[in-house]
């Protein structure tokens, strides 16, 4: 990315946290039969019962093969949404020269299509999982990281960091569940600004677990056992969240 000083660099899940959908909708859309065994491996991921990989693995024998493009097409046309004020708020950053970093579970191939179609901002690290992508050609940089498991979000992030010389103060890192407690609990010791966006109580339970101290609670607080209200998340604007991340690089503004 250059020498380019950056004002900072906001890390974020994608899944539950800045769209509503989650990271293996797609599949389901197109092999609507194993709805309910993908929602059960989801559940296991992200309350840490079972790694990512094997999800993947458990995932990869449910489908007969992996999506095509014109698949993720299909899945984006009829049911891709972001929450109220994400598109914004990505732009917001980039025009401020702030680093926005997708790193999720996700796969590559729902945000290469995405991009493509202009449904979300041309951020420039998508850190993903491989287990659905596409050929690349002139986006091999956005690519160059991958989630092959929930250890590797930190990992991501601190290489980004790194090849921008920005220090732990600069960064934000936002997630929704315990998924991304790893991410959390490793930018907590960094000195970042930590951002719970519609809070999964897996989050929750493994930040206290570990004293990881959450800065800023946004959007749903859910309960254990309660089920998701995609209209109350709706409701909330991340636009909101400018401000915040502003303040939390520079104290004085």
């Amino acid at each position: 990315m250059g020498s380019f000083q950056y004002r900072g660099i906001v890390s974020s899940d994608w899944s539950e946290c800045l769209s509503p959908n989650g990271p293996f909708d797609p599949i389901t859309f197109n092999y609507p039969e194993v709805v309910q065994d993908l929602s059960d491996i989801f559940k296991k991921y992200t309350g840490n019962v079972i790694s990512l990989d094997r999800a993947v693995r458990n995932i990869k024998d449910l489908v007969p093969q992996p999506l095509g493009i014109e698949q993720m097409d299909a899945y984006l046309d009829a049911s891709f949404r972001t929450y109220t004020g994400v598109p914004e708020l990505i732009r917001w950053c980039l025009e401020r020269d702030i680093i926005f970093m997708i790193n999720t579970t996700g796969t590559q191939g729902y945000f290469q299509r995405a991009i493509a179609k202009g449904l979300i901002p041309a951020v420039p690290i998508v850190a993903a999982n491989p287990m659905i992508q596409f050929p690349r050609t002139d986006d091999l940089e956005r690519y160059r990281f991958e989630v092959l498991e929930i250890e590797d979000k930190p990992k991501n992030t601190a290489a980004v960091m790194k090849s921008v010389n920005l220090a732990g103060k600069k960064l934000v890192v936002i997630g929704d569940s315990g998924g991304d407690g790893p991410h959390f609990q490793w930018a907590s010791q960094s000195g970042a600004f930590l951002i719970a966006g519609m809070i999964k109580p897996s989050l929750i339970n493994y930040c206290r677990s570990r004293e990881v101290f959450i800065d800023k609670f946004f959007g749903t607080v859910y309960e254990p056992g309660e089920s998701r209200d995609t209209q109350r998340e709706m409701a909330f604007d991340f636009m909101e969240l400018a401000q915040v991340i502003l303040e939390a690089f520079d104290p004085r503004l």
